[in-house]
């Protein structure tokens, strides 16, 4: 995972926060969605680490008009068998690109979800599996609203981290503009990719690493404490169970990226607004004061004793 680590990094300048997130979907299986501006390497991010990895890889660029079977599929007519046979979509595939996710209409991502959730698609009352490995990383900006369709809640509960990519600083756009402007005369390298084999050997890895108790019960606490008063007092809808078993799968990723055979507090702490804050709806009084979920994520930690 170094190697990969190393090839994401010399490709994608002052993105370390999402080049971790992107290896901890890697590990876990877990699907990542990114937000961002317009221009901040989000696609290219996840076309360096679709090169970078063995397996297949697909693009699917979101429209309003959209349809299901674009994403998943359809049944289609052999004249010479006479029968109908299945023509499978771009969903199977290892490692899926959804681009600007949230211009599909509400059906394309009810079938995304059932990708995303259960890795296998429905159609025609037939199942079929997806992949393995199989993983879903899907973009969209923060500043364009028209012609869009909020992601449901259902959905964003799917997405292990929820990455929030911000604008570079003075340094940090100057190394961006002479890396482009490199690869623009010189092109650029393309290292061998990484064997699938590699990848399933490290999710079990992963899954092995120790959370000892006290740390568990340290993430069991930060979701407990978005149900309960005062935080209660500003959320509507609270973070599942599914929040804790994300932050834990997320945390052993982390530890595991840093050299490590057991998670650490400072793991918790480092993914935990990507891993809980999409899995929440504040009140409207709240959101009206200016309260977001990553402010009450960032509270719930202030408050929360680690161990």
């Amino acid at each position: 995972m170094k190697d990969l680590r190393q090839q994401l990094e010399a490709g994608l300048i002052g993105s370390d926060l999402l080049i971790e997130r992107l290896l901890i979907g890697v590990l876990t299986g877990g699907h990542l969605l990114i937000e961002g501006a317009p221009g901040l390497a989000k696609t290219r991010a996840v076309k360096l680490l679709a090169a970078a990895l063995g397996g297949s890889f697909a693009r699917v660029q979101c429209t309003p008009d959209l349809l299901p079977a674009d994403l998943t599929g359809t049944d289609v007519f052999n004249p010479e068998s006479g029968l109908f046979a299945f023509a499978p979509g771009p969903v199977f595939h290892n490692l899926v690109l959804v681009d600007e996710i949230n211009r599909a209409p509400p059906k394309v991502q009810s079938a995304l979800l059932e990708a995303m959730a259960e890795t296998q698609v429905t159609s025609g009352g037939k199942t079929h599996r997806l992949p393995e490995p199989f993983f879903v990383v899907a973009t969209q900006n923060s500043i364009e609203h028209e012609g869009t369709f909020p992601l449901p809640e259902a959905q964003l509960d799917r997405f292990l981290l929820h990455v929030i990519v911000q604008l570079p600083d003075l340094a940090t756009e100057r190394r961006i503009l002479d890396l482009v402007e490199t690869e623009s005369r010189e092109g650029t390298a393309k290292a061998p990719a990484l064997d699938l084999d590699v990848i399933r050997q490290a999710r079990r890895d992963v899954a092995e690493v120790h959370l000892s108790p006290a740390l568990r019960d340290y993430i069991v606490r930060l979701v407990m404490a978005t149900r309960t008063l005062p935080r209660a007092a500003e959320i509507e809808h609270a973070v599942s169970p599914r929040g804790s078993l994300a932050l834990a799968a997320a945390s052993r990723a982390r530890a595991y990226l840093s050299g490590r055979d057991h998670a650490t507090p400072e793991d918790v702490d480092a993914v935990a607004a990507d891993a809980l804050a999409h899995r929440m709806v504040l009140k409207w009084a709240a959101s009206a004061d200016g309260r977001t979920a990553r402010n009450v994520i960032a509270d719930v930690l202030q408050e929360t004793e680690a161990l």
